[in-house]
């Protein structure tokens, strides 16, 4: 069953981060290209949370390791990550966006 859920983006300049919490998971979303990405706020090779990492075009990169990933799709771009992060679906929705959970 799909689940979207609205999130405020306001004050999210180009290249800015922001956590949030949706039904209990940690979600990081990312403005980087003109688009907003959502994903898991934790690194897959880690398990910290991606907050204090820095965002560069569309690669994160992780605040502990130095691993990046691609926001877009959660695919790993440089060790030590190598499993993909989990992404979550965005969608406009007026002045915010809304991103899907699938329960």
């Amino acid at each position: 069953m799909e689940q979207w859920v609205a999130v405020d983006v306001s004050g999210l300049g180009p290249g800015a981060m922001r956590a949030v919490e949706i039904g209990g998971r940690k979600v990081l979303v990312c403005r980087a290209g003109g688009a907003y990405y959502a994903l898991e706020n934790r690194c897959p090779h880690a398990a910290v949370e991606l907050t204090l990492g820095q965002l560069v075009g569309h690669v994160l990169e992780c605040p502990v390791h130095g691993g990046k990933l691609d926001v877009r799709d959660g695919r790993p771009c440089a060790q030590p990550i190598r499993r993909p992060a989990t992404t979550f679906a965005v969608r406009a929705a007026g002045d915010a966006i809304e991103i899907r959970l699938d329960a």
